[in-house]
């Protein structure tokens, strides 16, 4: 009898606790249902607002859409196409034509970089300039369009940052220069760090900084051992570790 009075007094505690819950979710569901019916009704309330969001929404999408049909491809492509005029001049070593055009139909890389400098053409034009620049031995000229060069290539890219050192070097800016050769360097690739490293190395030297000196060197040697700046880096970390 006890086991028979437990089990019937836990039986119904057990079917007060489900009667809770059924009726904790009924709550629930009459709270879910007030809110549909309010976003609903919301929303009947305000159809035409809601007309104008969307419209208004499909207009700036097609809008982003022309633009780049009917606005960006174009100026790109007309970019490229003087681009590769100037290219001509830059191949053939005539760098005042790359640079500034034949008064016909060449623009030159200066004024390419200025008129597309939103295009990543406009960019292209700006490092041609830069080497343009340095070729000529105008150092100063050389930074100023080479600092303007930006792209993701894993390979131009870094060339690019590792002739921005060299400019600075030749203007003695050696701060500048270290900071060009160190992003150079980050790049990781096989032929442009550890030539970065090296360069950065030496003018740590130069400037007596002979523990990042040291840094760079190593860094040749342990990371790139098979370059052909490793082959003599000994003889650069004993000088720095004098």
């Amino acid at each position: 009898m006890p086991d028979f009075e437990n089990s019937y007094k836990l039986l119904i505690q057990t079917m007060a606790k489900k009667k809770e819950q059924f009726v904790k979710q009924d709550e629930q569901l009459q709270e879910v249902n007030e809110a549909l019916t309010g976003a609903g009704q919301w929303i009947e309330d305000n159809a035409n607002l809601i007309s104008w969001i969307v419209c208004g929404i499909a207009v700036v999408v097609m809008g982003i859409i022309a633009i780049n049909q009917y606005v960006i491809k174009p100026k790109a492509l007309e970019a490229s196409n003087e681009n590769a005029k100037a290219v001509v001049y830059f191949m053939a070593g005539d760098y005042e034509k790359a640079l500034n055009g034949d008064d016909a139909e060449c623009l030159g890389f200066e004024a390419i970089a200025d008129e597309y400098k939103h295009y990543q053409q406009g960019k292209l034009a700006a490092l041609y300039a830069g080497i343009c620049y340095f070729e000529k031995g105008e150092f100063e000229d050389a930074a100023k369009y080479l600092k303007r060069f930006e792209a993701d290539d894993l390979n131009i890219d870094p060339a690019a940052r590792q002739l921005l050192g060299d400019a600075y070097v030749e203007l003695q800016e050696y701060g500048k220069a270290t900071k060009a050769f160190e992003a150079a360097a980050e790049s990781g690739n096989e032929i442009i760090a550890p030539m970065s490293l090296k360069k950065l190395g030496i003018v740590y030297l130069h400037e007596g900084r002979n523990g990042k000196a040291l840094k760079a060197f190593q860094a040749i040697k342990d990371n790139y051992p098979s370059s052909a700046e490793a082959q003599d880096i000994d003889k650069y970390i004993a000088v720095a570790n004098d």
